[in-house]
């Protein structure tokens, strides 16, 4: 099953935020580490800008994060809703490479991350939630660790698009 690592959201803007994300640096790291083992399998990597006032096209804070690996041949999306596919190239990106199943990565986690794996499903790709290579901040009702827990449980529950939505640590995804 042909296979696309989608990184979303990584960018210096949010990262710089206080509170920081939860586990920032170690999430970059296996974000990086999934990169690499996609790029040896011949596998695309797409990494996916948000844009909004605070985060400007090509300003500092829309800027991928600087530990980020970014090679020449990666694809890179602009979106402007929590949802990867709504108005942006990705779905036809996805389909010109032939993409059946996409692993997703990034920030931030009851956002992006839940908007796009629900898009994703419902528009008939397997999904591959690096469970651990997602992030977000605490929140005043909910910590980043739990917030993260909570959706590495509840996604892979939805069962109704058809396609599975499946949480894996990211050590053990396959392309």
């Amino acid at each position: 099953m042909k296979t696309a690592l989608l990184v979303i959201d990584v960018q210096r803007g949010l990262f710089a935020q206080t509170p920081a994300p939860f586990e920032a640096d170690a999430v970059v790291d296996r974000i990086n580490n999934l990169a690499t083992c996609a790029r040896q399998a011949g596998a695309p990597v797409v990494f996916i800008q948000h844009e909004r006032a605070t985060l400007a096209f090509q300003s500092e804070g829309w800027q991928l994060v600087d530990t980020l690996v970014v090679e020449t041949g990666d694809v890179l999306i602009r979106k402007t809703t929590p949802d990867s596919f709504q108005r942006t190239e990705l779905g036809e990106t996805l389909a010109d490479l032939g993409i059946e199943r996409v692993v997703i990565c990034g920030f931030a986690s009851e956002f992006c991350v839940d908007t796009t794996t629900r898009r994703a499903a419902a528009l008939g790709y397997e999904v591959t939630l690096a469970a651990d290579a997602h992030t977000t901040q605490d929140k005043p009702h909910m910590d980043a660790a739990t917030i993260r827990a909570h959706e590495n449980a509840t996604l892979p529950a939805i069962v109704s698009f058809g396609p599975a939505i499946r949480a894996i640590a990211s050590a053990d995804i396959v392309f």
